[in-house]
């Protein structure tokens, strides 16, 4: 199934489109200079941060390709008098995509979505379900893993969700990138508990985070040092996943806070890496 961020789609489809990147941006702005999107007659792909401002880049672009020519680049002051008060300012240019221009957006969308965070989630259970299609939203490959094939077949075709069918999920630890994030809530506390030291072993995880309770919690502690010898990476371990500020057991709420938390680590842990669109035409300077 395609993915909502398949740019080669919206390229087959729409042939004639203007590539718009944000090539300036001083004081407060909705987004910085790694942002662009595609505008095309009737259809648009990517944001450069919405509200007044992407409107007139939008109505810009589509001027453009009804006159036939070359849009010329813009600067935009973010006041009162385009109804936003961010008070930066931003620079934009605007490039008709061509088959090279085509092909290069291509190569970056698909460097950046190769470098996003992995995220394995171990359970097809309710809250584990709830928490992949979260992430399924967000830019992180989210790797849904279980021991059982029917509990998989439940969100095998909805886009941006990976499955793992595996009766070793550690060994799926053992094998993820560096930087991944591990959230461990399986049927079976024994599977959790195996799982999570396995985890807790790399230092180079970004989370590991458990489903429990404060039992379940203590019960690990005292695993880790009576069979693993090792108490002190407990310190490393989120449990319960979540938090405690809210008190709300349902899926869809424990995943929507837990998915938040992941996320937050995720990008912390490492420097995102941005596409590398340095090959645009030159970039318009914000106006002094």
């Amino acid at each position: 199934m395609a993915s909502r961020e398949d740019i080669r789609d919206f390229l087959r489809r729409e042939r004639d489109c203007v590539l718009v990147e944000v090539t300036g941006a001083a004081g407060s702005t909705p987004r910085d200079t790694d942002a662009w999107m595609l505008v095309a007659a009737d259809s648009l792909f990517g944001t450069i941060g919405g509200g007044q401002l992407e409107y007139m880049a939008i109505d810009h672009g589509r001027r453009a390709l009804k006159r036939g020519d070359a849009p010329e680049a813009m600067t935009i002051p973010l006041g009162p008098e385009i109804g936003q008060c961010c008070g930066g300012r931003v620079a934009l240019a605007f490039t008709r995509i061509d088959r090279e221009k085509a092909a290069m957006l291509i190569e970056c969308s698909d460097l950046e979505i190769a470098s996003r965070p992995h995220v394995y989630v171990f359970g097809a259970g309710h809250v584990g379900d709830a928490l992949v299609m979260a992430l399924s939203l967000v830019p992180v490959r989210t790797v849904l893993v279980d021991t059982r094939e029917n509990e998989l077949s439940a969100v095998a075709d909805i886009p941006g969700i990976e499955t793992c069918l595996t009766a070793m999920p550690e060994a799926v630890v053992r094998d993820a990138p560096p930087g991944s994030a591990f959230v461990i809530l399986t049927h079976d506390h024994a599977l959790d508990f195996l799982i999570a030291a396995e985890a807790l072993r790399r230092d180079d995880a970004s989370y590991v985070g458990m489903i429990g309770s404060k039992t379940k919690r203590s019960t690990f502690k005292n695993w880790l040092s009576r069979e693993i010898g090792r108490p002190d990476l407990f310190d490393r371990l989120v449990c319960p996943i979540g938090g405690t500020t809210v008190k709300d057991k349902r899926p869809a709420v424990i995943a929507a806070l837990a998915a938040a938390e992941v996320m937050a680590a995720a990008l912390n842990f490492r420097q995102p890496v941005q596409a590398d669109i340095s090959r645009r035409p030159a970039a318009a300077k914000l106006a002094r």
